[in-house]
């Protein structure tokens, strides 16, 4: 099976949201290469619409666009319950750190700067993919519970006391991480190389923008995920096994 087909065989579809002709047709051209059905479309107020129609399996998204902008789209789609756990990949040539962490504080699961390699942008998309849109063996572990909050991970959902809490592909991943290490530091090397696959650089606050919106999201374990200084985050022990 390859990163682009499912595991019913079914070809993954990814929405190319990007102004540029030039650019879409690359991107759009290494993905169908690699398996990938595309779509284009290239203002934001198309987006919303189309993911409602069509329901991709990820959204590569361009900021700079007319009339709608890129972090407008990626709030909307993250505000939508029916469709927010769409994967987004940013590709933008805004390349400063406010940029890339507004991206990632509304939900994106990955950032990539132009110029970009095409190559590595389909290697990224199916790195997502295959985080996101993978299911657990026969056998494994299908619920993880800490005190009032269940993760699925057969369904990839999350509740928090009975009530569904709608988490990014990161952010449950994080959550996932953090449950399954209790009790130990989980330092942001291992956070970037388990769930973003990259090594920390030192500058980026990636893993520390996603524990932000992990503690405003569930609200039960804002004071369970500890702060280790200068290394990384701890969950706390709790009763639940």
């Amino acid at each position: 099976m390859t990163a682009s087909s499912t595991e019913n065989g079914s070809t993954r579809h990814i929405l190319i949201v990007e102004d540029d002709a030039d650019i879409a047709n690359l991107i759009a051209r290494y993905l169908q290469r690699s398996g990938y059905s595309t779509a284009v479309v290239r203002s934001g107020d198309e987006v919303l619409p189309y993911v409602r129609r069509r329901s991709p399996d990820l959204v590569v998204l361009d900021l700079m666009l007319p009339r709608v902008t890129g972090l407008d789209v990626c709030r909307a789609l993250r505000a939508d319950p029916d469709i927010g756990v769409v994967p987004i990949i940013i590709v933008t040539a805004r390349g400063d750190e406010a940029d890339r962490v507004a991206g990632l504080e509304l939900g994106a699961d990955d950032y990539v700067t132009k110029p970009f390699s095409p190559n590595e942008l389909v290697a990224r998309i199916g790195a997502v993919l295959r985080r996101t849109g993978g299911r657990q063996p026969a056998g494994a572990v299908q619920v993880l519970r800490y005190d009032s909050v269940e993760l699925d991970l057969g369904r990839h959902t999350v509740t928090e006391s009975g009530h569904e809490v709608h988490l990014t592909a990161k952010e449950f991943l994080l959550l996932q991480l953090l449950i399954e290490r209790r009790g130990r530091v989980v330092s942001r090397d291992q956070a970037l190389s388990e769930v973003w696959h990259y090594r920390y650089t030192g500058g980026t606050r990636t893993v520390d923008v996603h524990i932000r919106r992990l503690r405003e999201k569930l609200p039960s374990l804002a004071a369970a995920i500890m702060t280790v200084k200068q290394f990384g985050y701890k969950l706390a022990e709790a009763s639940t096994p």
